[in-house]
């Protein structure tokens, strides 16, 4: 019997059950023992069109699909920049699966990356929702935050004009700047919805109290934080003050860089020039080799659930809480039909609740940052 294989090995071994994502059905019952497999095109188009969320509450409310797609590893930080036609078709694609919330920032390129998402939902503007960030600079390579007023005020128009828009639906601090008062920042994102520049704001990656004192100032809509099955740091403080004030959460890396997806293991190497994972301590190939555990875990429950490795991280996330939207990043149509196939994925509130038991008795290896790192620093608000 195969043994954890990966997306893109299951792909290759499995041509009977993807080519042209035409399969039958019953291609599809015979295929039921495979571990991490995929699943026709026929089966995903409609599905997520009545799956919907909502981020935030009153006035600072926000629904958008269930799912999102993260759009920075199209253009940076996952390898070379990918062919800017065949991106702009892969969003095009997402938009007409259903989805209508993507995520970008000015950082991501830089800036390339807004200027490929404006693009690629000009046609589309009036269907979708955009998120973009501010507020993360790299001079010289050294990692700055900027939350200055005027520095912000020349990020989003700047920002703007890359996305080929007259507002954000949603603008994020990209990282907190401890020199800047969050009062002062918020009093800036109220201006600028007030002027129309934006609909609604949030942050990314702030600590508990830096949530309240923002929020108490002019609501929040979401914070956008790392969070998988794998980093569930968050759950203990943050999200008891989400919970409270009815802001949501918007999960990016919910694959935990990829991984999740069950392809990446001890001999998987990172570009050092052109992907960040080469540099983050739980992509190493001794962290990687340790972490199969979860694969291990993830493949067991796919098994049973005819699902694949990433399916099941996803809608796990979906099950913890209803007021997060996980927005996963890919490159590839089929990874792409694969994560929104995870919004019709159903587990019981006892099936969930076993997997937590499990996962409590598992321990991943490795930080997400460099400890010593600006970026460890800045997401543990230690700057």
């Amino acid at each position: 019997m195969l043994k954890n294989i990966g997306r893109r090995k299951f792909f290759k071994s499995s041509a009977f059950l993807c080519a042209a994502y035409g399969a039958s059905s019953m291609a599809l019952a015979n295929a039921s023992n495979a571990p991490c497999k995929t699943i026709s095109k026929n089966s995903e188009a409609p599905l997520l069109l009545a799956k919907r969320r909502t981020l935030g509450r009153g006035k600072a409310a926000m629904e958008v699909s269930a799912l999102g797609l993260g759009c920075m590893g199209m253009s940076h930080g996952h390898g070379p920049a990918r062919d800017k036609k065949a991106m702009r078709n892969l969003i095009a694609e997402a938009v007409d699966l259903g989805v209508d919330f993507f995520d970008t920032a000015e950082i991501y390129g830089p800036h390339t990356n807004e200027e490929l998402v404006g693009e690629a939902l000009a046609p589309y503007r009036d269907r979708v929702k955009i998120g973009s960030k501010f507020g993360l600079y790299y001079p010289g390579g050294k990692q700055l935050e900027d939350a200055r007023p005027e520095r912000i005020r020349e990020a989003i128009e700047a920002s703007l004009r890359r996305l080929k828009t007259d507002h954000i639906d949603i603008y994020y601090q990209h990282r907190i700047d401890n020199k800047i008062p969050i009062e002062e920042v918020a009093a800036t994102m109220r201006a600028l919805v007030e002027e129309g520049k934006i609909l609604h704001w949030g942050m990314s990656e702030p600590n508990a109290e830096t949530i309240r004192r923002a929020h108490r100032e002019f609501p929040l809509t979401a914070v956008e934080n790392q969070y998988a099955l794998t980093f569930r740091l968050h759950e203990e403080n943050t999200f008891p003050v989400l919970e409270e004030l009815g802001i949501g959460l918007v999960a990016y890396s919910p694959l935990d860089r990829g991984y999740l997806g069950g392809e990446m293991d001890a001999n998987t190497r990172f570009d050092s020039k052109l992907d960040m994972r080469a540099n983050f301590p739980r992509m190493q190939p001794e962290a990687m080799a340790k972490n199969r555990i979860f694969i291990d875990l993830l493949d067991e429950i796919g098994r049973k659930k005819r699902a694949s490795c990433a399916q099941v991280a996803l809608s796990w996330i979906l099950h913890q809480k209803p007021w997060i939207v996980p927005i996963p990043e890919t490159t590839k149509r089929a990874h792409l039909l694969e994560n929104l196939r995870s919004a019709s994925l159903v587990f019981t509130g006892e099936e969930i609740d076993d997997i937590n038991l499990r996962l409590a008795g598992m321990n991943p290896v490795g930080e997400r940052y460099k400890p010593d790192s600006d970026m460890a620093r800045s997401v543990y608000n230690l700057i």
